[in-house]
């Protein structure tokens, strides 16, 4: 997409976001619709995902799951204009927090690592947040330089973060996080072989990345666990209570059994609501040798 039709979009998500809410998930839907018909290749991983994660679930099930997925990512990209431009008052009536108690609590005793799985809604999680703290996290550098400006901004509207992108060293993340700011961590997606080991999800070996577990054990910080759902009438934000025996040790057992822990964990969430769950992303991309390819590339 070229800068000046980014631009055009970007104008089109600034109009939308002035709609009321109910209406701006009826345009978001409608998209979705399109998105899904349209969107051939992502709409092949979602599938191939939904079927080895849900084998038992009917074909229609899994369909429908897919549909609705579309929907609500579509939502997600559209509904980002509120996030970056909609009035303060606004969004924190749009977006419900709970339990920011636990945060409170956690902060006040040591660091604390944010486990945030990828939801559509996640981006109203930063937001959100990032009206009381100040974080940091690591973000995806867009490709697009005009939309990766305009995130950016987005992200840095109420606060001072540290932003991260995948490329930077950890250590200035590490040194924000021993600093008391609570660090956004996404540890649900195929990043590659680096620092990867292979544990199920969904009974799928998958390539996952272990730094929960490290970081937790360098920093000593506590892990919480934070979801994002969205509603026909907003957003509901969830931060859960600390997890207790986490880490359970440094050595390499420990980091796997970790891992597998935040695993199992993450199913159980995603089985609450499989069709906000970012199934367009080849979580299995990644296989153990020998291991054949699941989206056919």
């Amino acid at each position: 997409m070229s800068g000046m039709l980014t631009r055009l979009g970007l104008c089109v998500m600034w109009l939308l976001q002035r709609l009321p809410f109910p209406a701006l998930v009826s345009v978001g839907r409608g998209l979705g619709r399109l998105l899904y018909w349209f969107g051939r290749e992502r709409r092949h991983v979602a599938l191939t995902n939904l079927r080895l994660c849900f084998p038992d679930l009917p074909e229609v099930e899994r369909v429908g799951i897919a549909r609705r997925l579309f929907g609500f990512i579509a939502r997600s990209f559209l509904e980002r204009g509120l996030l970056w431009w909609a009035p303060e008052a606004r969004l924190r009536q749009l977006i419900r927090l709970e339990g920011k108690q636990h945060l409170d609590t956690a902060r006040a005793e040591r660091p604390v690592l944010l486990l945030v799985p990828h939801f559509a809604g996640l981006d109203a999680a930063v937001t959100r947040l990032s009206m009381d703290y100040d974080m940091a996290g690591i973000y995806s550098r867009q490709k697009n330089p005009v939309f990766d400006a305009a995130l950016y901004r987005g992200r840095k509207r109420f606060s001072h973060p540290v932003m991260l992108s995948r490329q930077d060293s950890l250590r200035k993340g590490i040194k924000a996080i021993k600093a008391g700011m609570p660090f956004f961590y996404l540890p649900d997606m195929d990043y590659g072989k680096r620092d990867t080991i292979f544990v199920p999800f969904f009974g799928v070996p998958a390539a996952t990345i272990t730094g929960l577990s490290r970081l937790a054990s360098m920093t000593g910080a506590a892990v919480l666990p934070v979801i994002a759902r969205m509603d026909d009438d907003g957003y509901r934000v969830e931060v859960g209570a600390p997890w207790t025996n986490f880490p359970s040790g440094a050595g390499a057992e420990d980091v796997a059994s970790d891992t597998r822990r935040m695993n199992a964990w993450l199913e159980s969430e995603i089985a609450k609501m499989p069709d906000q769950y970012y199934w367009v992303h080849k979580r299995f991309k990644t296989r153990p040798p020998g291991e054949k390819r699941f989206y056919g590339r």
